[in-house]
Formats: structure tokens, C-alpha cells, sequence
């Protein structure tokens, strides 16, 4: 209690300290659950790309829009250390994309062939999963629910066409969240007619796929599986686990490193106006430090006062600041989920890290007004006016 009184000695100074701190704060918390979302989705894909290979033509990360004819899987599978190889189809869910922060809502398929053998199991909220013989179904990830106004039974349009939904995932926090799966012959026509009408005139629907997805065999190193079919098939871009995770993390440093930095300024400034704030109260405080020393009080004493006031400083912007930056991840994260943009993720780790880091912050910026005070001279500071 006598902490908060000696705090509030000067109401506004102690409130723009406070709000110095809470900005700062704010922004860790905002830019931090941004960072901690686009972590989450590289984990998701790292854990996708652990055990196989991705075959793409001109993709970035095993992604690509350009077309690869079947047809390679039998020759593919021919290769020493493939167990099996199988087709998919991603494309953009709208034609026109939109410039996002976020993951792109997608349109995904496959053969199903490799169903058995994949890693990554999907989960579902209700509903079931799409089998072989379907046609005109769909399933539908977590953040899509909404914008697609979907339900289990009934219809959804993708790409003008008419979808009947039978499952709808469980939340991921990666990849499926903004994906809406369909049958392979359906995404097969839909990316046929995304095609030139040149390159139509020489293919057929029946053979499009934008990617091979390649099993290796038990035993066999995915990476060194690699690097064997780009040999053989240079013209495609083969990309095992170690490849993709050095890919997706160069993209993603530059961008977590601006997100932080911006957030680190803002706690610099909050952190200066709390070193100033101390300051002036010791002056103010100066008689008082010396009653206190004249007294018996110890430096040791004098500078845990101090220090204690500055941490309650830090905390109080600290809490404050998650308070505001978890209200403003709350709403943006709802106002987004009617258009499937989902992009920000405020994890206990970053809740309990943000408040810790203030009080931290706090107790640094009162090390100097602290000691100061501690090294007063009793006699003259009983005599300071």
C-alpha cells in the first residue's frame, strides 16, 4: 500500500509513465500474437513436410499454381526408395486474391492414394471425411465456417460451383484452418478452366495436378529422396523437410524480426519515462531518503524501495497493456473471421512473458534512481530544499 502512495504522489506523472509502459506493452502483445500465429503455421508445415517429399513446377515451399501432368507418377515410383507417389491440387478459394497478412483461403485435393500413409491426420468437429467416390462434396476448415456460412449438409459455392458440405475440421491453427477440401475431379476441372485456352487445347482435365506428393520407403532419408529426383527431374522442384523449413524460415525472419523491433522501440520509450519518473522522485524525495538514512535505514533497504516502486510501475503498464492488446487481438480476430483472415494468436507463453518482461523492464529502469538514492549523504540530503 505504501508503494502505490508513493507512486501516486504525482497522479499524472505516474498515469503517462504507467500509459508509457501499457504502449509498449500493447504493441509486444499485438505484434507478438501476429509472429506467434505465423509460428504456428511454419510448425504446421514443418510437421506436413517431416516424412515426404512435395514434386512441384515452379513453387515456392512445395507451392505452386502450375500444372504437372499425372502421368510422372508411375516413373516417379520407379525410383529407388519411393514407397508411393500421389496427385494434388491447391488453388486459391477466390480467383482474385486480395493482398493479406494472413494465410490465403485455399482450395485442396488429392488422389487420396497416400491416405494411409500420411503423418498429418486431420481431425473433424462434425461431420466426416471425403472418400473416393465423392463428388460435389466439401470439406470446410475451422476459420472458413463462417465466411462460407457453411453447416454439415448443406451448400457452399467455390468457384461458382455448388459444394455440398460433409465435414467441417477441427481447429488446427495452421494450414486447414483456411482450406476448403474437395474431390479431386472437381478441383481437376476447376484448375482446367483457370488455364489458357491455349494450354487447354492440349491437355485434359483428367491429368492436371499442381504438385506430387512422394512417400519414401521405410528407412529412407526424404531429403537425400530429394535431391535423387531433382537429379532425374530437374525441371521440377523436389523439396524434402530441410529444404522446406529453410525456405519458409528465410521468408518469415526478416518479417518476425521487423514485428519485434517495432514492439522493442515502443518499450525503449516506455522504458525511458520510467527512469525519468524515478528520477524526480528521488529528488522530490531527497529530505525523506535522508530521514530514512539518519534513522537506520540501509542502502540496501533505500534501493529496494525504490526498486519495488518502479516494478509496481512496469507491472501495472504490463497488465494494462495485455489487457488492451488481448481486447484488440479478441476483435480483430472476430471481425476477421467473416472473411476467413484469422491472422493474430495470443498464446499463455506470450501473456505471461509480456508481463514478466514489463515488471523486468521496470526493475532495470529504476537501477540507476534506485542506487542514486541509496548513495545520498544523509546530512546533506536532510538539508536539500
Amino acid at each position: 500500500m505504501r508503494t502505490v502512495k508513493n507512486v501516486f504522489r504525482r497522479k499524472l506523472r505516474a498515469f503517462l509513465t504507467i500509459f508509457g509502459i501499457t504502449i509498449g506493452i500493447f504493441a509486444l502483445v499485438v505484434m507478438g500474437s501476429l509472429a506467434e500465429k505465423i509460428t504456428l503455421l511454419v510448425n504446421g508445415g514443418t510437421r506436413f513436410y517431416a516424412d515426404k517429399v512435395t514434386v512441384s513446377q515452379g513453387g515456392s515451399a512445395g507451392f505452386s499454381v502450375n500444372p504437372i501432368s499425372v502421368d510422372r507418377i508411375p516413373a516417379i515410383q520407379a525410383i529407388p526408395g519411393v514407397r508411393l507417389a500421389s496427385a494434388g491440387i491447391t488453388l486459391p478459394l477466390d480467383k482474385e486474391q486480395s493482398a493479406s497478412f494472413g494465410v490465403p483461403a485455399m482450395i485442396s485435393a488429392s488422389d487420396l492414394r497416400g491416405r494411409n500413409l500420411e503423418s498429418f491426420k486431420l481431425t473433424y468437429s462434425q461431420g466426416r471425411e471425403l472418400s473416393p467416390d465423392d463428388q460435389g462434396k466439401a470439406v470446410v476448415g475451422a476459420d472458413l465456417v463462417q465466411k462460407l456460412n457453411a453447416r454439415v449438409g448443406g451448400f457452399i459455392k467455390v468457384r461458382g460451383r455448388s459444394f455440398q458440405v460433409v465435414g467441417i475440421l477441427e481447429k488446427t491453427l495452421t494450414i486447414p484452418d483456411d482450406a476448403v477440401i474437395i474431390p479431386f475431379r472437381d478441383a481437376q476441372n476447376i484448375f482446367f478452366n483457370d488455364l489458357p485456352e491455349l494450354v487447354q487445347k492440349n491437355i485434359k482435365p483428367g491429368m492436371l495436378a499442381t504438385g506430387l506428393t512422394i512417400y519414401p520407403k521405410p528407412g529412407v532419408n526424404p531429403d537425400r529422396l530429394a535431391e535423387e529426383i531433382g537429379k532425374k527431374y530437374p525441371q521440377y522442384d523436389a523439396i524434402g523437410p530441410a529444404k522446406f523449413q529453410q525456405q519458409v524460415t528465410n521468408s518469415t525472419h526478416i518479417f518476425t524480426t521487423i514485428v519485434f523491433g517495432v514492439a522493442l522501440i515502443s518499450l525503449l520509450v516506455g522504458g525511458l519515462s520510467v527512469i525519468n519518473t524515478m528520477t524526480m522522485s528521488v529528488y522530490e524525495r531527497t529530505r525523506e531518503v535522508g530521514i530514512r538514512k539518519s534513522l537506520g535505514a540501509s542502502d540496501g533497504r533505500i534501493i529496494r524501495q525504490f526498486l519495488g516502486e518502479s516494478a509496481f510501475i512496469g507491472a501495472v503498464g504490463g497488465i494494462t497493456g495485455l489487457a488492451l492488446g488481448w481486447l484488440f487481438v479478441l476483435a480483430a480476430n472476430k471481425a476477421g473471421e467473416a472473411s476467413g483472415t484469422v491472422i493474430f494468436l495470443l498464446t499463455t507463453r506470450l501473456a505471461i512473458g509480456s508481463i514478466a518482461f514489463a515488471i523486468v523492464l521496470g526493475v532495470l529502469s529504476g537501477l540507476y534512481p534506485s542506487w542514486h538514492a541509496a548513495r545520498l549523504n544523509p546530512v546533506k540530503a536532510l538539508r536539500y530544499e
